[in-house]
């Protein structure tokens, strides 16, 4: 839900209101934290990418074009910078082989009892896991557009790409997700201790 206050709080941080920029990124914070973390799927690495994708944002503030929206943008710069630390990890030859839990901001608030809310940690784990196996652009597609709600036009701007180059990608990334789902599900199945 974009806040009644952010074209004025664009507007005054374009010159330089410091209370301005505080606020934008106040109010953007959780949703570029979550893009980051689902990109990168480690905690300290989306805290250090949200850094930088508002040190970017204030930075390049009179770049901002308002005739899109300030999320598109902004989310924009953080895939852009998760890409580079994805494509130097990648040059570097690391990798994380074990997942991180999802991070606390992930977890849903509406849980009503601890059973409910480990089975929310549990399924959220399996997403994150489930992502992490396909190909880092589908990936990007599936949670610009599930996750955030992005329309096909947001998401072909943000991966600078066509829309219909987006929904065939969102299409096949749908795919192979139902298929890791059954063969991740045919896994826990075997693992399960019969009673």
């Amino acid at each position: 839900m974009v806040n009644e206050n952010e074209t004025v709080w664009i507007q005054q941080a374009q010159n330089g209101d410091r209370e301005a920029i505080a606020n934008l990124i106040h109010a953007f914070q959780r949703p570029v934290y979550n893009m980051a973390y689902r990109m990168l799927n480690n905690q300290q690495e989306a805290e250090e990418a949200t850094q930088e994708a508002f040190i970017r944002m204030v930075t390049r503030l009179e770049s901002y074009n308002n005739e899109y929206k300030f999320s598109t943008w902004l989310l924009s710069i953080t895939r852009n910078y998760c890409i580079d630390l994805i494509r130097k990890k990648k040059m570097l030859q690391l990798s994380i082989d074990e997942p991180l839990p999802p991070h606390p901001a992930l977890v849903s608030e509406r849980s009503k009892n601890p059973e409910q809310s480990a089975m929310y940690a549990d399924k959220q784990v399996m997403v994150q896991e489930m992502l992490q196996k396909l190909p880092e652009d589908d990936r990007e597609a599936i949670v610009l557009r599930y996750f955030y709600d992005h329309s096909y036009d947001e998401i072909a701007s943000i991966m600078e790409t066509t829309v219909s180059s987006v929904k065939a990608r969102l299409f096949r990334a749908r795919q192979k997700l139902a298929k890791i789902g059954v063969t991740m599900g045919a896994q826990e199945a075997v693992s399960r201790p019969t009673l």
